[in-house]
């Protein structure tokens, strides 16, 4: 199987794995936001965010060593060093669990009247314990999924647990639950997402064999990453979090935190969603590149930037242009101040999407130092910036801290890939996928004044897309290889039908550049 073929099936995996967690998850957000109204949410947003915090920082360097390690070794053909490797790891992450555990004691005993008033503190703990645990163990075992490539066991995972998830809250709705059964939900879905993940990877990682051992080179490198990691996670998870939902529950009031969370929530889903189904496979293989050399990692995240600007930028144009029709059709007139918030998140949470294959060519080069001086900085500033900006504006100064963080992250992140591969993005190939892009926008904009809201999401889907398609070919925006390899699939799959299709396509074939180099 080539390259481009297994990155395909992967890929094909990966979105169906994505698609189903990030739908239904999101469908399932809405369900809660409406239910609960933005007062309430804001609370129950808090409690989620303490959970991601936990789980971040459970596996700290654990399951994207995981992820990174478990690749190396099959790609030297080590599998038999898997089944150590996997032990250390686990290991680890039960003692940073424990940590966890002990701060979140502390958190609840002596802040939380403040954090979350009214509600009962020792249920709260109860429900971090559990959530933290499952949730943090279910990751590790996707990571251990992501590392032998079978993003088959992924799409399992999703197609099972989330649908029961939503199923869970939807009963909770009908009988007119409380934040508690919400949480009560929350809990068990972790333990389905865990025990579902669990029986997946079981066949895939290698019997242990006697004698087999992981060598001081390798012990040494693996807790270079989790250190590095560790810390990158503790000051990165600030920066890349919605920590303006604690800021705005402690500055501001619990409305304007849910107002920021849905906007936040799908806006970051969105991003994932559509760049996401790529984005999933590069660590693995940015890691199995740099085993053959720079030059091919090189030219994995030249690639990678490319086709990650390419699926983002239609994305953010839509957003921008339909960003309240967006709001006011999943989340009601209760949200209606989400809208703007939805659109400046998406901008930045595309842009720091694709970014994506720079993050996996530094992490996969054992630069994790780079990154932890970038999010150390990133992470500070966001917290300075939340604290002064939104306690003198509230919602508005939640999205000027986090743009601005996002933009000064992504920034520092491609350029420490530039100097540490040497190559740098097709910087006028890029401009052209946002200039074609940001047209088709235009050209939609239009409708958002003369039809219904719903008409104006679909209408505008259709405009966007086909538009943005045309003019990424009249820009020049593909290369001459990328189209030849559409012409294959058009070829194998629907046998050059119709053939106003493959005319299009030999035409755009003649007047594109060679692969640039």
């Amino acid at each position: 199987m080539s390259m481009r073929s297994k990155t395909l099936r992967n890929t094909l995996f990966s979105s169906v794995g994505l698609y189903t967690e990030y739908v239904l998850g999101m469908l399932t957000a809405i369900v809660i936001a409406r239910h609960l109204g933005p007062d309430h949410y804001g609370v129950y947003s808090l409690a989620i965010w303490l959970v991601a915090v936990g789980v971040a920082f459970t596996n700290s360097g654990t399951a994207g060593g995981a992820i990174k390690f478990v690749a190396e070794l099959r790609g030297a053909e080590r599998e038999d060093l898997i089944p150590c490797l996997l032990r250390y790891l686990r290991h680890a992450q039960r003692l940073f669990l424990l940590i966890v555990l002990v701060a979140g004691a502390l958190l609840f005993v002596f802040a939380g009247d403040k954090l979350m008033p009214g509600l009962n503190h020792w249920m709260l703990l109860g429900f971090l314990v559990v959530a933290v645990a499952t949730r943090a163990s279910y990751m590790f075992n996707i990571g251990v999924a992501k590392g032998f490539e079978n993003f088959r066991a992924t799409a399992i995972v999703a197609m099972i647990a989330t649908p029961l998830n939503l199923a869970m809250v939807l009963a909770v709705m009908w009988l007119d639950g409380s934040i508690t059964w919400l949480l009560a939900v929350f809990v068990v879905s972790g333990l389905v997402f865990y025990e579902t993940s669990r029986r997946q990877i079981g066949s895939l990682v290698p019997a242990t064999v006697p004698g087999a051992a992981m060598g001081s080179g390798l012990i040494a490198r693996v807790n270079r990453h989790m250190k590095f990691t560790a810390c990158i996670v503790t000051v990165g998870f600030f920066a890349a979090s919605e920590v303006e939902v604690l800021f705005l529950n402690l500055y501001a009031e619990p409305a304007a935190a849910g107002q920021f969370k849905v906007a936040y929530q799908l806006a970051t889903g969105a991003a994932l969603l559509v760049p996401g189904v790529f984005a999933a496979l590069l660590l693995p293989m940015m890691a199995n590149a740099l085993s053959r050399g720079h030059e091919v990692a090189g030219r994995r995240f030249v690639a990678s930037t490319f086709y990650l600007t390419f699926l983002a930028a239609p994305l953010v144009a839509f957003g921008i242009v339909f960003s309240d029709s967006v709001i006011g059709v999943l989340y009601g007139p209760a949200y209606a101040a989400a809208g703007p918030v939805f659109a400046v998140c998406l901008a930045m949470a595309a842009l720091v999407t694709t970014t994506q294959g720079a993050s996996s060519l530094l992490i996969s080069a054992d630069h994790q130092g780079q990154i932890l001086v970038v999010s150390l900085v990133c992470g500070v500033l966001k917290v300075v910036l939340d604290a002064v900006l939104i306690s003198r504006h509230g919602l508005d100064g939640a999205v000027v801290a986090f743009a601005l963080v996002a933009v000064i992250g992504a920034i520092a992140v491609v350029w420490l890939a530039i100097r540490t591969s040497g190559v740098a993005p097709h910087w006028w190939r890029l401009l052209r996928i946002w200039a074609a892009a940001l047209l088709a926008g235009l050209l939609a904009l239009p409708l958002r004044d003369h039809m219904p809201a719903i008409a104006q999401i679909i209408a505008g889907t259709l405009v966007v897309s086909l538009v943005y398609g045309m003019l990424t070919v009249l820009f020049g925006c593909w290369s001459r290889d990328d189209i030849g390899y559409v012409q294959q699939i058009h070829q194998r799959l629907a046998g050059s039908r119709p053939r106003l299709g493959a005319k299009l396509l030999a035409w755009a074939h003649a007047r594109a550049r060679p692969e640039p180099t």
